[in-house]
């Protein structure tokens, strides 16, 4: 049986009388990568927050390893590292130095975690370089080591790879990868550089305007990702409903702007644009597509599904 790692349970947030996280229930499994999904202002950072006790929810409340009570939690939160933006380090100390002032001021015993901290970010070659002259991917590897000087079972990343290149991404992506698979570190992380979430997640929770839309694993996501047949047409509903009482086709989407995404009968396009075109619908392109991760989440927040 799966262990529960976090768990949220109508978890709110509000500032005034604006609401930014609204009745959010997330489960996150162990050895889960949880990829938090949403625009910017949709409440991740706000939801991370709470789960890291860096803000105080308004309402609801989390769970984490099995506790919920106020002694619980504390104990638990031991057992967590985050990186919610990159740490305060002090620019002409060394990436060690840095380390080790965060240690003593935490309480973190031993010496060897500031050398295992480094060496799992591949930190280790800095030697006397300081902070003020590290690259932004280097800043935030060394972010990435101070959170895992715990060694925590539970990571939770804001972010992470906001700002870096395509070469400091898919190094961030392979070290989380490795803490997971070699460690089996839960990963909470949020990013709206949705193609990276794609390749680093095992299972997803959309969130929009402070509300949870969906959580889905990633088989399920590849499932609904699957190809199909964008249609254009002048009217969709109408259009839509034509191929489901004509031809029995009823796995389809129907999308802002006039267009459908038909994910079966792909074999024979030519009988549903026979249809369409002798009904007088207006044609205006078919095109043979994948969705992507953010595909289904721009089609989550606006379009409609059938079937």
């Amino acid at each position: 049986m799966s262990e529960n790692v976090l768990v949220t349970r109508d978890l709110t947030k509000r500032y005034g009388s604006a609401t930014v996280v609204d009745h959010v229930n997330i489960t996150i499994q162990k050895g889960d990568i949880y990829g938090l999904v949403g625009r910017n202002g949709a409440g991740k950072t706000t939801i991370i927050r709470m789960a890291a006790a860096q803000t105080v929810p308004s309402g609801g409340g989390v769970e984490l390893f099995g506790a919920s009570d106020i002694r619980g939690l504390s104990q638990a939160r031991s057992r967590i590292g985050a990186m919610v933006e990159i740490p305060s380090f002090y620019p002409y100390l060394t990436a060690r130095e840095n380390l080790e002032y965060y240690r003593r001021q935490r309480g973190i015993a031993g010496k060897h975690v500031v050398e295992d901290a480094l060496e799992q970010v591949n930190l280790t070659d800095t030697g006397k370089k300081k902070f003020k002259t590290f690259s932004l991917g280097m800043k935030q590897r060394l972010g990435l080591a101070l959170a895992l000087m715990n060694r925590p079972d539970l990571l939770l990343l804001d972010e992470p790879i906001n700002g870096l290149d395509p070469e400091g991404i898919v190094e961030f992506r392979n070290l989380l990868l490795e803490l997971n698979r070699q460690y089996q570190t839960t990963i909470l992380i949020s990013s709206h550089i949705l193609s990276e979430l794609q390749s680093l997640a095992t299972c997803y929770g959309f969130i929009d305007k402070g509300h949870l839309l969906e959580q889905l694993s990633a088989g399920e996501l590849a499932e609904k990702c699957r190809d199909c047949m964008e249609i254009k047409v002048d009217d969709a509903p109408r259009a839509a409903a034509l191929m489901e009482q004509e031809l029995g086709l009823r796995d389809f989407e129907v999308l802002p702007g006039g267009a459908i995404r038909l994910y079966e009968g792909l074999e024979r396009p030519q009988k549903v644009t026979n249809l369409l075109v002798a009904q007088g619908i207006n044609l205006y392109g078919m095109e043979h597509r994948g969705a992507n991760l953010e595909d289904y989440f721009l089609n989550l927040i606006g379009g409609v599904h059938h079937g």
